[in-house]
């Protein structure tokens, strides 16, 4: 079997998604070193700290569109630059076996 077209859009959807999952995985770790930062400023006395502990929520919200945006763009240039490729080397050569 060749694989000789792969759909871009189709592949940008699953990478937004893909991407998105990862992004939402390091917005909330983010979001976490954050909020323990902004914790350990208002023990200081930091009057301000509550700022860093908004940001760090937000990135749980703007990480996985960030990351999914470009995953998705990055994937469709990608497809694109495939079928180009594909149309002039063959594509890719896959094996495949049937399942007992």
């Amino acid at each position: 079997m060749r694989i000789t077209y792969v759909g871009p859009l189709s592949i940008a959807r699953v990478a937004f998604v893909l991407y998105g999952v990862l992004g939402f995985v390091f917005g909330a770790i983010f979001a976490v070193m954050a909020v323990l930062g902004a914790s350990v400023g208002a023990a200081t006395g930091d009057e301000s700290a509550w700022l860093g502990a908004i940001f760090g929520v937000g990135a749980v919200v703007a990480f996985p569109l960030f990351y999914g945006g470009i995953g998705a763009l990055t994937a469709l240039v990608t497809a694109w630059l495939y079928n180009l490729v594909a149309g002039v080397v063959g594509g890719v050569e896959i094996r495949t076996e049937t399942g007992p």
